[in-house]
């Protein structure tokens, strides 16, 4: 398959709207609450104020612009980002790069859970600020958008999408406009930009240090940013960071001269975004602030989406139905995922209530996604883009004192609900390290033959007219990488109790690339027109679809007129004019006769569980059921080495 960079994509006017309306959803409603969050209960001063919106400002220029926007934008895998794309890039210099990648990834899979309950709240109590609507309740209003949100997603974002673009970019406006128009009233807040201001809230105010909890809100998005790299490309996202940071800075600044120039000394639950609109433009900035959350719900859902496929793809999760609900790539729709998210959203904002409360759980688990990004970015820095080791290790200091600084102020949050994203992430973790290891586990037990060594006997089972035929072209799923291997197990299924006797057989190798949307094949034949290995490459970002592929590859062989078979029967008959053929899937299940340690125990154990409620192989694979047979063997991993039966001696008087 042709696959362009989108990295390398034309910039024009509409590629420019579709980055703003799928990278920034996240990061561009932050200022809904992240200046409220700085302020929460603490006396309103110009030494927390000037040194809170600096420290906002500074944190958008070292960890968003630096970090994600100039530097880890460059470790795209063609045109794709996020923390799977990094680790398919890195993986092979270094083995333990395992663990932070799915530490990373378990906690962006958290952060999905809060950032529709957190932004779509924040926006809503703004109509508290309505006369005659403050006595409404606002977790109706949030449940019922939410769960909108999430049922929608089973037909795909590509028509809502179209409008993303031109509601964010509207949504920048009056964030621009709204800081603007306080800016020029107070002048001199902009004096907050210089880092001195940001420095004395740290060093010299009252817990100082612990407000960073609070400021990080400012940039939590990034990690999205740049999992949405191939959406839109390096280019427009570059670009279109110029406008969005000096919309977010403005209006930062802006909140900034209000809260100083205000009346009342405490926030008292007042938001400084909407208390700063004019009250005839409450009401559809209400509105835009809406739809601008359901934009930043819908980027993290569908980034979840992407995330799980990816997963799925590299065996870091158990395989599950993945849909396309739309034609254009990159669409995708994961029923399972939707639900435990939506159930996950629905429970945050029954749990908490209003905004103020998921604040504290927000943030947390970002910080740790960060941090493994960090940990992941420092190899392709020193082998990708041949960083010298000093340049590096500079970068990863820096980066690692900004996000351990973050990570150690959010975690004074755990206790106010920032436990509800640490649980969250450890369940996806659990799922991830079961998921992974215990098909490591499998496949280390998964024993190999030589095929040479059994290509006689098949020849003559193929030939033996006593053996009722089982079908034409008969074709296993192999793990076998080599040529002339095969598993052990499949040469038992072929000259079982019952043998399978077959005119063609066929050996299915899918090997998974690092790139994400490789397509192509690869043809062995060992034995002439009998015994025939395809190898499929297949991109990280593919979904299989086996029985199409192999339809595929006979009908091209036979056109070209490869491998003498289109002299062969192919199974049609004048009833039927189809091909005939069978696929085989062997499915392991965990032997009774198994002695385990705890850790064994613990991941095989697991990885089974979660493999009962995952997709069968053969859907997993795009195998129709009715041209596949399913055979289950048991997986012996430590069979129990001694048995204390012994054979109880009869008493001879009473055998008289």
């Amino acid at each position: 398959m042709e696959y362009q960079k989108l990295s390398d994509s034309k910039i024009t006017i509409s590629s420019l709207l579709i980055a703003l309306g799928i990278i920034y959803g996240d990061i561009g409603t932050s200022p809904l609450y992240t200046f409220k969050a700085i302020i929460g209960p603490r006396e309103i001063t110009d030494h927390l104020v000037l040194g809170g919106v600096s420290c906002v400002f500074w944190t958008l220029v070292l960890q968003t612009t630096i970090k994600y926007v100039w530097i880890t934008l460059k470790a795209d895998n063609e045109g794709e980002g996020g923390i799977f794309s990094l680790y398919s890039l890195v993986r092979k210099h270094g083995p333990k790069l395992i663990m932070p990648t799915m530490v990373g990834a378990a906690a962006l899979m958290a952060d999905g859970i809060i950032t529709p309950a957190v932004t779509v709240t924040s926006a809503i109590e703004g109509l508290a600020m309505i006369d005659g609507l403050g006595h409404i309740s606002h977790i109706p209003i949030v449940i019922l958008i939410v769960s909108g949100i999430f049922f929608f997603q089973r037909f795909g974002s590509q028509k809502v999408g179209k409008t993303f673009g031109p509601v964010m970019a509207v949504w920048f406006f009056v964030l621009l406009v709204s800081g603007l128009s306080q800016i020029s009233r107070f002048p001199g807040v902009i004096e907050a930009l210089n880092p001195l201001y940001a420095y004395r809230l740290l060093t010299q105010y009252p817990q100082g240090f612990w407000i960073l909890g609070a400021v990080f809100l400012c940039t939590t998005g990034a990690e999205a940013l740049y999992s949405d790299l191939g959406h839109c490309g390096r280019k427009n996202i570059r670009i279109t960071w110029i406008y969005v940071k000096i919309c977010l800075v403005v209006n930062y600044l802006g909140q900034a001269a209000w809260l100083l120039h205000q009346d009342s000394r405490f926030l008292e639950g007042r938001n400084p975004f909407f208390e700063m609109m004019p009250e005839w433009f409450l009401l559809p900035g209400i509105v835009i602030a809406t739809f601008a959350a359901i934009i930043a719900s819908q980027a993290l859902i569908s980034g979840s989406f992407t995330l799980v496929n990816e997963a799925i793809n590299l065996n870091f999760w158990q395989r599950v139905a993945v849909k396309q609900p739309t034609d254009e790539k990159g669409q995708i729709y994961i029923p399972s995922v939707n639900v435990i998210l939506w159930a996950g959203c629905l429970l945050v904002i029954l749990h908490f209530r209003d905004s103020a409360r998921m604040e504290a759980a927000y943030g947390l688990a970002i910080t740790v996604a960060m941090l493994m990004t960090t940990f992941l970015l420092a190899y392709f820095l020193r082998y990708k883009l041949r960083w010298h080791k000093a340049w590096v290790a500079t970068a990863l200091v820096v980066f690692l004192t900004i996000e351990l600084s973050f990570f150690v102020a959010n975690v004074i949050k755990f206790q106010e609900g920032g436990y509800i994203t640490v649980l969250v992430g450890i369940l996806f973790f659990i799922v991830m390290y079961a998921s992974y290891f215990g098909r490591k586990i499998n496949n280390r037990y998964t024993k190999f033959a030589h095929l040479g060594k059994y290509s006689g006997k098949i020849v003559e089972l193929s030939e033996d007219t006593s053996i009722p035929k089982f079908t034409t072209h008969l074709i296993y799923l192999t793990k076998a990488d080599r040529r002339d291997q095969i598993e052990e197990i499949t040469i038992d299924s072929i000259f079982a109790k019952k043998p399978k006797r077959a005119d063609v057989y066929w050996f299915f190798h899918i090997n998974r690339t690092n790139h994400p949307y490789t397509l192509d094949y690869e043809v062995s034949e060992l034995v002439d027109d009998k015994i025939i290995k395809i190898v499929v490459n297949i991109g990280f970002r593919i979904q299989p679809r086996t029985e199409v592929y192999f339809r595929h590859i006979i009908d091209d062989l036979i056109s070209k007129k490869e491998l003498n078979l289109h002299l062969k029967h192919n199974g049609s008959t004048k009833y039927n004019p189809g091909l005939d053929y069978r696929f085989v899937v062997i499915e392991k299940y965990l032997s009774i006769e198994n002695e385990f340690s705890f850790r064994e125990g613990f991941i095989l154990n697991s990885y089974f569980f979660f493999k009962r409620w995952a997709q069968s192989d053969e859907n997993a694979f795009g195998l129709d059921k009715t041209s596949v047979s399913v055979e289950e063997v048991p997986l012996l991993y430590h069979p129990v080495e001694q048995t204390k039966l012994k054979r109880r001696r009869q008493n001879t008087k009473e055998n008289a």
